[in-house]
């Protein structure tokens, strides 16, 4: 008699779709592109503006420069002319507290624009206090001849011994602040110089 077997039941197993995956590769490759193309396009419109931040720093020194090489020519005319014998009288002293570095108003405390507010309170144009060699002085002509008011320079003199020391009328800090702009879009630079004179005696 012939035996029967018995039929194992069969079992099945599903894979999973590759479908899926695909998409999934597709999208993260295009969200890695689109990362990259943000990040490019970033650079590229913020270069420009670095670019021109840079150049107009580079004018603001330019303009500070510019005003110690007239400060420099003034002061050694008046020591030539003996209209001035020392600093002593040149020296800024106003506001009071600006030649004194223990003071909220002393000059290395503020910006340059903070320190052109001060010496202009009433925003006219003009320097309201005494010994400032130059303020707001422009120095680049336009083709019509006319000063262009965008580029100028500010320039005084400071004690430096002020805050203590030993005076000695015979050095000062020059300190030359040049400025480019108008309104809001304005650039500064600042240039301090050590200036000493040797006063010749027994004329």
């Amino acid at each position: 008699m012939a035996k029967r077997l018995a039929a194992k039941p069969l079992k099945f197993w599903i894979l999973p779709s590759s479908q899926g995956t695909g998409l999934i590769v597709v999208i993260l490759v295009l969200a890695f592109l689109l990362s990259i193309g943000i990040t490019l396009i970033t650079i590229t419109s913020t270069g420009p503006q670095v670019s021109a931040n840079i150049r107009s720093q580079d004018q603001a020194f330019n303009a500070a420069e510019a005003g110690f090489d007239a400060a420099w020519m003034a002061i050694e005319s008046n020591f030539a002319d003996e209209g001035w014998t020392s600093f002593e009288e040149h020296y800024l002293r106003e506001p009071a507290g600006i030649d004194l570095p223990q003071d909220e108003n002393y000059f290395r405390k503020k910006t340059d624009l903070e320190i052109l507010s001060m010496l202009d309170q009433d925003n006219d144009g003009q320097a309201d206090i005494a010994n400032v060699l130059f303020f707001k002085q422009p120095f680049i002509r336009r083709d019509d001849g006319s000063f262009d008011p965008n580029y100028t320079y500010t320039v005084f003199l400071i004690d430096d011994e002020a805050g203590g020391g030993v005076a000695d009328p015979t050095d000062a800090l020059l300190v030359c602040i040049g400025v480019i702009g108008q309104g809001a879009n304005l650039a500064t630079a600042r240039i301090e110089v050590e200036l000493a004179v040797e006063l010749q005696t027994g004329r």
